[in-house]
Order: structure tokens, then C-alpha cells, then sequence
């Protein structure tokens, strides 16, 4: 079968909600290409809504990392009251296994918000001393391999949230709350992820354009 007939039955599938076809049609090698497109497409969707939506672009992913954060530390701090404080009932089998979901949720989303900020691996002051086309030419090199990394985590966590949704597979401790619930944020974080990589890249476009300085010391935690 061809990649383009893998790719049509990939979205036959999906768009008929078949749980089970799904599963088949996405271990398929067209899935890299559906999901390539998905991920691109979404990718320049979500620039938009950010442009669009400034407050979006600035705190999107800090309201993610700091509400999430926020329940993890509520759960595990009722947690300890709970298994220590006599009067109270014990504590849920949940409370050591949902935390770890939303620490992923966390952790995905503050790596794209990091992209933005340019605070993974830039060797800043490395670059610094380059000249400026090499210096643009690392910015180029940096978004390819981004992005390249954004397709592969797409497609394969794609995969990996409908095996969990035909397996109905749910979260240990509980009756019914599904793994894929927290696993499908996983694709979704690294399509904004593949957007702030895009965003970067044609502003550095556009700073070589205007000789404005290309390489700028990152500093974590700070301001799109």
C-alpha cells in the first residue's frame, strides 16, 4: 500500500472516530505523513490566533505551567494531611498517580514556552562571536531541528493517545478517568511548540533584515 493510501486511511478513520481502525491506520508510515501536515498546518493556525490574541502569545503557556503546577502542589499537600492527620479518612489511591500526569501537562507546555524564550541550548555567548550570516545560518538550523522534533513527538504520541483510547485505558487509582485525557495534551503542546519555533524564526528573519543583533543572552523565566 502506498504512503498516500496509508495517509487516507489514517484520516477515514479519524474523521469516523473509528477507536479501532484508528489504531491500525496510525502504525502505518503514512502516519508521518498526515501528522507532518497536521503539524505544520496547526503550527501556522496557532501563530494566527497569537497575532490575533496578543495576551495569548504572552501568557498562554505561564497560566498552563502555573494552574497546573498549583494542583499538583494542592493534591500532594492534601495528601499529607491526609495520611497523617488521625480524623481524616486516608488518602485517595489517585493522589500519587494524577500529580505525575499534570507534571507532564507542565513540563511540555514550559518547553514550548522555552522555545520562545530561547533558553534551550543557544550557546549564546558562543554564537555571539560569530559572524552574522553563521549566526543566522544556527537560528536556521535550530528551527529545522525543532520542528523536526515537534513532527516526531506529534506522530508518535498521536499513536500512542489512541492506543489508550481503544485500550480504555484509564488512570490508575481511579474509576473513571482516562489516560488519554492528559495524554493528548502531548500532541497539542508540541504543535504550539512547532508555532514558537515558526514565530522565532521569522523574527530572526527579520532582525538580520533590519541589523537588528541576532543572538540576545536568554534568561529563564522571562518575557515573550
Amino acid at each position: 500500500m502506498s504512503i498516500w493510501a496509508e495517509a487516507g486511511q489514517i484520516i477515514s478513520a479519524t474523521m469516523e472516530l473509528d477507536q479501532f481502525g484508528m489504531r491500525s491506520a496510525y502504525r502505518a508510515s503514512g502516519a508521518w505523513l498526515v501528522f507532518s501536515t497536521v503539524t505544520v498546518i496547526g503550527a501556522f493556525i496557532v501563530l494566527w490566533i497569537y497575532k490575533m490574541i496578543p495576551w495569548l502569545d504572552r501568557n498562554l503557556e505561564r497560566s498552563i505551567i502555573v494552574y497546573t503546577y498549583l494542583i499538583i502542589a494542592y493534591i500532594i499537600f492534601a495528601g499529607v494531611l491526609q495520611r497523617f492527620l488521625p480524623f481524616i479518612d486516608g488518602q485517595p489511591a489517585w493522589s500519587t498517580t494524577i500529580p505525575p500526569l499534570f507534571f507532564m501537562i507542565m513540563a511540555w507546555f514550559g518547553c514550548s514556552y522555552n522555545v520562545r524564550l530561547r533558553t534551550h541550548l543557544s550557546f549564546a555567548e558562543f554564537r555571539t562571536n560569530m559572524p552574522r550570516t553563521m549566526q543566522l545560518g544556527c537560528l536556521i538550523l535550530d528551527a529545522v531541528l525543532w520542528f523536526g522534533f515537534c513532527i516526531i513527538v506529534v506522530t508518535t504520541t498521536a499513536r500512542l493517545t489512541v492506543t489508550s483510547v481503544s485500550n480504555f485505558q484509564i488512570v490508575l487509582g481511579t474509576d473513571n478517568v482516562m489516560q488519554w485525557w492528559f495524554l493528548i495534551t502531548v500532541p497539542v503542546a508540541f504543535v504550539m511548540m512547532a508555532a514558537r519555533v515558526i514565530e522565532n524564526l521569522l523574527e530572526d528573519f527579520e532582525n538580520y533584515r533590519t541589523g537588528q543583533p541576532l543572538i540576545r543572552q536568554a534568561v529563564i523565566g522571562g518575557d515573550v
